[in-house]
């Protein structure tokens, strides 16, 4: 900060505080300023207290702000000093050391020349010495110089020595020496044997030739070609020097150097990085843990200290070992949806990494945080792509089922004699769907330490949404509904035929049943069990999956059931209503029979025939593709015939005609209306899907036509016939519509059918009862 930036503060009670403001307009240079703060009588607080005695708070401020700014060019200033005069400033710091090198040579110089000095002047003051009677005492000290000289003397070629140990890199030898000056310089200090400067000299030297040999000894195991017994016994050495942090931590150095500068030779040269790759890198990196925690052991047992610097070097290399994995083989892997190459890497990461665990040192945990959100991308991404290509190919499906084609995987292990008693049948895209969940959850049971089962089985069950929202597209009616608008319409090829359209249901159903269910056991904990490198799991665990099991296998089937119900929608709306828009079924049709005032010929509703027949068609075509599962087919029938009865029970302007129209219902309505209903019930029950459900709804239909036809006035059991009329009838019919019926010579199927069933009819006429 120059001086112009001090001149624009104020002028006015600002000047009381630092001077009158001629000073502060002036150009006055920094030093100057500061002369004040260096003289060797400056005290801060009589400064403060002389400034501020007759200023307010305003002046108080501008000071504070006045001094702030002082400081801030203080600072500055000393910043452009010091980058001006770095270059001298590291000159002059290392001219400095080497003089205090220098120094220190020529003290140790100094010191040897005194004793020598000291010595000769001792032995000639000795002999200059008259004979008397202190003889015996000039005696004593000559034998004490004596000793002193040969100390001395000890000394010259114990540092020799000490030289050449070090130069020719003996280091048990110049440990051994070492020790022994040790022990001859505390013997001395005690007997005073030798002189105070000889006995610093002595300590200087040996303190220097421990440094010395400790940074060689550093060196070493700096050396790339240092390995093995070689490496602690030069680490070994150097805590014996008394630095066992350093020597802790060079060897950990060593193993890291030589870790980094072998996989820097594994890298290939094509980048084809994968499981090869993964496979020699991960056991290269927890082989050089293990090594290193076998030397830590060997040379510093189980100290804590130590034991806590290795398992964050671990750790460390652990970290880095995963971050290269990541961008060389998972990233790629995940992004592509390669599901299986990251699994496989993860697994072989896994199984080196609890070979260590043996010894406690448990390394996963940092393995699975880097890996989880990696695969669990590449999960999602899997998945995505199952969709995808079930999607394409439901673009082309005939919807025609057939058995695996060949060459594709066998799920089972049979003979290739039995594949087909053993495959499933299914349309194209229903088999690569399968195949593809099948590879997909074995995948998966190679991360079983990661736990994904969970979400395993969430995408898959997603998937098997996506896939069920196709076969519901492929129906001809979810073209005008507008319900599958949320589902995501895809171009999916129509099945027209009711053949096709059940094949739909023999798709969902079976992998809902049966293949989904089966490929989802394979992560189950009772099945991951039988991997000899994971210990069991407890049994709690299992039994802690059994009911997300069966819930998971209770969503498979509601998918199941939505297509059913947009299968059975269909086929209803297209039995009650014409291609007009006009219904089938309708209370004209029944109240009209009285009008003519003569007995008709009794049969079924045409809207009944046509159910009876559509039933009939699709249990032949249920028995060919639901073998082995009847019961879906049953009930398939059952929701069928349900909502076509539940429609008329809940038709509001069919009732409204009937009970509140102009025109009541009449005897022969009424007797049609309970001939339609016993005839559902008679052929349902004969196809064994007549369920309660809908048995009391066709009851509910028919007492609710007798309370109409009641309150016309007349007994609706005068003019009905009995239960057994109705029952016969109905059978006939039913003969009649599957061409089973002969009477006599006549064919009921032959032109005049029609006269064989009014003869047939005026037996059973209500007359005759």
């Amino acid at each position: 900060m120059d001086s112009s930036t001090f001149t624009s503060l104020s002028r006015g009670s600002f000047s009381s505080s630092v001077g009158d403001s001629s000073e502060l307009e002036a150009n006055i240079t920094l030093s100057d300023r500061l002369k004040v703060f260096k003289t060797s009588n400056f005290v801060p607080d009589a400064y403060v207290t002389s400034k501020c005695q007759t200023m307010n708070e305003k002046e108080i401020r501008h000071l504070c702000g006045y001094l702030v700014d002082l400081k801030k060019a203080s600072a500055e200033e000393m910043r452009i000093s010091v980058y001006a005069n770095y270059a001298a400033f590291i000159r002059t710091s290392r001219e400095i050391s080497d003089l205090e090198g220098q120094l220190l040579s020529m003290r140790n110089l100094l010191s040897t020349q005194a004793a020598l000095v000291h010595g000769l002047a001792e032995g000639v003051h000795i002999d200059s010495l008259s004979t008397g009677p202190e003889d015996s005492a000039a005696e004593d000290v000559l034998h004490e110089n004596k000793e002193l000289s040969n100390t001395e003397n000890w000394l010259v070629e114990f540092l020799d020595t000490l030289e050449v140990l070090l130069a020719e890199r003996r280091v048990d030898e110049a440990l051994a020496a070492l020790d022994e000056g040790e022990s001859i310089a505390e013997e001395a200090k005690e007997r005073h044997t030798l002189s105070q400067t000889t006995l610093l000299s002595l300590k200087t030297a040996i303190t220097e030739q421990r440094q010395k040999l400790a940074d060689q000894l550093a060196e070493t195991t700096c050396q790339p070609s240092t390995r093995g017994v070689e490496l602690r016994s030069a680490v070994l050495a150097l805590k014996k020097l008394g630095d066992g942090p350093r020597a802790h931590t060079l060897l950990l150095n060593s193993h890291k150097q030589k870790l980094q500068c072998n996989m820097q030779s594994l890298r290939p040269s094509n980048a084809s990085y994968g499981a090869a790759y993964t496979a020699s890198l991960s056991q290269l990196v927890f082989s050089s843990i293990a090594q290193a925690a076998s030397d830590s052991l060997a040379v510093f047992g189980e100290e804590p200290a130590y034991a806590s610097e290795f398992v964050t070097w671990a750790v460390r290399q652990t970290e880095a070992f995963t971050l290269l994995l990541k961008r060389h083989v998972l990233a790629s892997s995940a992004a592509v949806g390669g599901l299986r190459t990251a699994a496989e890497c993860v697994h072989i990461c896994l199984a080196h990494c609890s070979l260590l665990e043996a010894s406690g040192l448990a390394l996963s945990p940092v393995l699975l945080r880097v890996f989880r959100p990696l695969t669990e991308q590449a999960l999602n991404d899997n998945l995505k792509r199952i969709e995808q290509s079930c999607a394409a190919l439901a673009a082309a499906d005939d919807w025609l089922l057939s058995y695996p084609v060949a060459g594709t995987r066998v799920t089972s292990s049979t003979s290739l004699g039995s594949v087909n008693s053993s495959q499933p049948k299914l349309s194209t895209s229903a088999h690569r769907f399968n195949s593809m969940v099948q590879d997909f959850v074995e995948d998966v049971w190679l991360l079983e330490s990661l736990q994904l089962d969970g979400p395993t089985l969430e995408g898959v069950l997603q998937a098997f949404n996506s896939y069920v929202n196709l076969l519901i597209n492929a129906l001809p009616s979810s073209m005008d509904n507008e319900e599958m608008e949320g589902y995501g319409n895809k171009i999916v090829r129509m099945a027209e035929t009711e053949a096709q359209q059940i094949a739909l249901l023999a798709n969902a159903s079976l992998l809902a049943d049966e293949l989904l269910p089966r490929a989802a056991t394979k992560l189950l904990p009772s099945q991951q069990t039988n991997r000899m490198d994971e210990p069991p799991r407890r049994s709690s665990d299992r039994q802690s999956r059994l009911p997300e099991q069966r819930e998971w296998k209770r969503r498979l089937q509601r998918s199941v059931d939505r297509l059913r119900d947009s299968f059975c929608r269909q086929h209803a709306l297209e039995l009650i209503f014409t291609e007009d828009g006009d219904t089938s079924i309708n209370a004209q049709m029944y109240i009209n029979m009285d009008d003519n005032g003569k007995e008709p010929e009794w049969f079924p509703s045409p809207i009944f025939q046509d159910l009876f027949a559509k039933l009939t068609r699709m249990a032949s075509f249920a028995t060919d593709m639901f073998v082995g599962r009847e019961r879906f087919a049953t009930v398939l029938l059952m929701r069928l015939c349900e909502t076509v009865i539940l429609w008329l029970s809940e038709d509001q302007s069919f009732w409204e005609e009937i009970e509140e129209g102009p025109k009541p219902l009449g005897p022969l309505g009424l007797q049609q209306l309970y001939l339609d209903m016993e005839f559902v019930i008679l052929f349902s029950s004969q196809g064994r899907y007549l369920s309660r459900h809908l048995h009391q709804v066709i009851k509910n239909i028919i007492g609710r036509a007798i309370e109409s036809f009641a309150t016309s006035g007349l007994d609706p059991y005068s003019v009905l016939p009995e239960d057994d009329w109705f029952a016969e009838v109905a059978q006939i019919a039913i003969k009649m519509l599957t061409g089973k019926a002969s009477f006599g010579n006549v064919d009921v199927t032959s032109p005049t059918a029609s006269v064989s069933a009014k003869s047939i009819s005026s037996v059973f006429s209500h007359g005759s009862n």
